[in-house]
This record gives structure tokens, C-alpha cells and sequence, in this order.
């Protein structure tokens, strides 16, 4: 007996109890009605019927006849042709957004689901552990952002890749995300001059304990925050407060966004025939970024920002490797493999045994500092750059 055979056969018993003790006088047509949870004009219905058709007249009529709801069997085995094929392994919720976009299907998330777990293409979700409290959101956007970055097999055929992302505590909205060969100095400053230039200078930042986040004297405990790194210096001159994660319970938030980003981004990535990383970053921003978004993002708490206008020539100058050399006798200055030539310079004849600063821009590009004087720019290669402009340091 099927469930709603059941169901029918045990809402009979329990009307056959209720009529014989009104036929007896224990109960009016009013209570009669209400232990069975409907109107008293309802049950006398159903004791009319009862009295000219027997239990007959009470089954329900919708009993074995198709609903007038249902999903066509043909659109369930498109449906699940698809899955099969080019969206095998996707979540359902993922799939089933492409659905009514791509594929015309008008059909909800639950008729998606219940297919697709009959069928063994998608398996049950385990049931959840134990509730943790979860730390409140910061009221307004800017307050606090997240940056982390997360290796995994981004573009199919390719080997990992790392995908830095910077997202905002208030409402995880991302604002930046884009892959690199390798997560270090060099990335994390990149994203924090396109996420800095476009939103402002945020309250505080709060990451792992990374090597180029934070120097740690001894591993698994407290960073020393009086010895800076270049992006730890950087942060401090530009009066953001850095702050350390201690486990990745700690960073949940970002953590559950890395979930959702590798259980949806490899797939798009490969739905869009991408394959290089250029590529890549091209469609993660101009096409994913705005998408996700617009499914994950949620409006803050309060309206206020806490993003504070940061002038252009000094996040350049500041979200930068700094480093020191000293000249050499043939004035050039070793840097990275790179042999620096000085150019002449109508403040001294020369800068040999010198102590210059090096700067290391995430584009690729250096300059040479002694003391507030910028000397000279260089390429990525080393070539000078012939009239650039030689502005005191910001």
C-alpha cells in the first residue's frame, strides 16, 4: 500500500469513529466536524455521501489520476540527458539556474532534484553536523574585507592554479578575484591596489597568517605584528588595521565561499571553452563576478560605508615591494637577476656604495629611490624608461 493509499484508508477509520459517536449523541455536527478538521457544512457532506455510496463515497477522486501539474516525462529525460552530459557533477542548484536561462525549463529546484537522486546522478546531501554560532556580519561594507586565495585544478586540463579573492565581511560581495601561478607578495598587492582603487581603503583586512601576510617566529602561534612584511608594512602606512585568522573555523565565511566558488567556477570556466588564464580573468570578470554577485551577495545591515577615498598616486607607491640595495661601482643596482644602470643624474656625479630603495610594482615595473628622490624607472625586463617622470616618493 502506497502512502497515499494509506493516508486515505486511515482518514475512513477515523470518520467511521466520529460518525458513530455523533450518531450517538456523544458530539455535535460542530465538534464532529472539527476532530476531523473541517467545517460542520463539510461533514455533512461527507455523511451524505457516506450514507448513499458507502465508504466508497469517500475516497478521494484525485486518487490515481495523473496531476494536471506534472512534468512532462519527455522534458524529465531532456532533463536528465542534460545532466549526463555537459553538466555531469554540477550541484543542483548550479544546474538548475542554467535551466530556465539556457534550456527554457519553467520547472522549480525540488522537480530538478527528485529526478535527478531517482536516477543515481546525484547523491543525497549527509545530513548537517552540529549548529555553530556563526560571527555576526559587519553592519557596513568596507569595515572589514577577506582576502585568501585557494589552489585548485581551476581550468580543466591544466594544473593548479591559485585564485585570489577579496570579498567584503558585510555582504560577500566579491570584489576582486583572478588567477595566478602563485600566491604571494606580488598577487596579494595586485588585488588589493584593484580592490583599494575602485572601493576605497576599507577599515581592516582579515586573512590567514600566510608568509607574506605575517612573520610568524614560531609556527602555530601568535605573529609578530612589529615585524612586518611588505604587505603588512603596506597596510600600516596606508592606517588598515591587518588582522590574523588562527584556524579555518575562524575564517568560515571565506571558506564557505571557496566552496562555492570551486564547486561553480571550474564548470562555467569549462562550459565557456576557457582554457588559458588570461583568458580566464577576462571572463571571471567581466561575466562570473557580476553573476555571483547577483545570486550570493546580500544588502548590508546599514547603508553607511566605511570605504575611505585613497588617493591614486599613493596607493601606486605604497601597494608595492620596497626594498634596499646598495649601488654598485659600475652605478648599477642588482635587483632580481636584473642589472639596474643609473642614469646621470644633475644632483651628484654618482651613486656608487649608496643605499637606494627598490620598489617592485605588481605590473611588473621598478623604480630606484634615494632618500624622497626617484632616480629612475625600469620594465619588467630592466630597460630604463626614457622620460618618465621623476616625482618625489609618495
Amino acid at each position: 500500500m502506497n502512502r497515499a493509499a494509506w493516508r486515505q484508508d486511515r482518514r475512513m477509520q477515523k470518520f467511521r469513529d466520529v460518525l458513530s459517536r455523533w450518531e450517538s449523541g456523544q458530539l455535535s455536527m460542530m465538534e464532529a466536524g472539527e476532530l476531523l478538521g473541517m467545517s460542520e457544512r463539510q461533514f455533512r457532506r461527507y455523511r451524505d455521501r457516506y450514507e448513499e455510496d458507502g465508504l466508497g463515497g469517500l475516497i478521494d477522486r484525485r486518487l490515481g489520476k495523473p496531476s494536471p501539474k506534472r512534468v512532462p516525462s519527455a522534458a524529465a529525460q531532456v532533463m536528465l540527458e542534460l545532466y549526463g552530459g555537459v553538466y555531469r557533477g554540477w550541484n543542483v542548484k548550479h544546474f538548475h539556474e542554467h535551466l530556465p536561462r539556457d534550456h527554457g525549463f519553467r520547472w522549480g529546484h525540488t522537480w530538478v532534484k527528485t529526478p535527478l537522486h531517482a536516477a543515481g546522478l546525484v547523491e543525497r546531501a549527509a545530513r548537517r553536523g552540529a549548529h555553530r554560532r556563526k560571527r555576526e556580519r559587519k553592519p557596513c561594507e568596507g569595515m572589514m574585507l577577506h582576502q585568501d586565495g585557494s589552489r585548485a585544478a581551476w581550468l580543466a586540463g591544466e594544473p593548479e592554479l591559485d585564485l585570489i579573492v577579496t570579498m567584503d565581511d558585510a555582504t560577500s560581495t566579491i570584489y576582486s578575484a583572478f588567477l595566478v601561478e602563485e600566491e604571494g607578495t606580488a598577487s596579494t598587492l595586485l588585488a588589493l591596489r584593484e580592490v583599494f582603487g575602485a572601493k576605497g581603503l576599507p577599515s581592516s583586512l582579515y586573512t590567514d597568517r600566510g608568509s607574506h601576510y605575517f612573520y610568524t617566529p614560531k609556527a602555530g602561534e601568535a605573529v609578530d605584528k612589529d615585524r612586518l612584511t611588505a604587505v603588512g608594512r603596506a597596510l600600516d602606512r596606508l592606517g588598515i588595521e591587518h588582522i590574523p585568522a588562527y584556524s579555518p573555523e575562524a575564517r568560515g565565511r571565506s571558506e564557505r565561499m571557496f566552496g562555492t566558488l570551486q564547486d561553480r567556477l571550474p564548470r562555467e570556466l569549462k562550459l565557456a571553452g576557457i582554457t588559458t588564464i588570461e583568458a580566464a580573468n577576462r571572463f571571471i570578470r567581466a561575466v562570473y563576478l557580476p553573476a555571483h554577485n547577483a545570486r550570493f551577495a546580500r544588502p548590508p545591515t546599514l547603508p553607511e560605508r566605511a570605504f575611505v577615498t585613497a588617493d591614486p598616486a599613493l596607493l601606486h607607491e605604497t601597494l608595492c615591494v620596497h626594498d634596499e640595495r646598495v649601488v654598485a661601482r659600475d652605478n648599477t643596482v642588482a635587483y632580481d637577476g636584473l642589472k639596474l644602470q643609473l642614469p646621470p643624474s644633475p644632483a651628484r656625479a654618482h651613486y656608487v656604495k649608496a643605499r637606494v630603495k627598490v620598489r617592485h610594482y605588481p605590473d611588473g615595473t621598478l623604480a630606484l629611490f634615494h632618500g624622497p628622490r626617484l632616480l629612475a624607472r625600469y620594465d619588467a625586463d630592466g630597460r630604463l624608461i626614457e622620460g618618465a617622470p621623476l616625482k618625489a616618493a609618495a
